[in-house]
């Protein structure tokens, strides 16, 4: 059995210990990774852009998301996080991530891009894509 719970202080130890200036962490269990960066960029003032083919999503949850017509972006994610740091950084962020067992396939999704305070998603085929907070709930909540 897989279970996607995991604890997250092996990784932002990890990422403490690398001397990584960070910036803000969120975790992804409410609402996915949509929800946390809109409640991020709502709060700062401040726009983020991410690319959707950098996003790693399992290939069962794909499946499942495409079967049951959800938005994986939307989808509760426990044992997950986005962490926000300066880019010089972002190398060494990763290679302590990537040597936790909980954060080994951490990836670089996006940037901070500016005072629009919104999130956008650059989509496969080049297009951008406004990511919106969610008018209600995608699943019922079980815990």
């Amino acid at each position: 059995m897989v279970s996607d719970v995991a604890p997250l202080w092996p990784a932002v130890e990890a990422l403490l210990g690398a001397g990584v200036e960070i910036h803000c962490l969120r975790d992804l269990t409410r609402g996915g990774l949509a929800t946390a960066l809109n409640e991020i960029a709502t709060a700062s003032g401040l726009g983020i852009t991410i690319e959707e083919a950098a996003i790693p999503h399992a290939a069962p949850v794909r499946a499942a998301c495409e079967l049951l017509g959800l938005d994986p972006l939307y989808l509760a994610n426990e044992g997950r996080f986005a962490a926000f740091l300066p880019e010089r950084d972002l190398e060494r962020a990763l290679a302590a991530l990537r040597a936790c067992a909980v954060s080994h396939g951490a990836v670089a999704i996006g940037r901070v891009s500016g005072a629009s305070a919104r999130v956008d998603l650059r989509t496969v085929i080049g297009s951008l894509r406004v990511l919106d907070l969610l008018s209600g709930e995608q699943l019922p909540r079980i815990c």
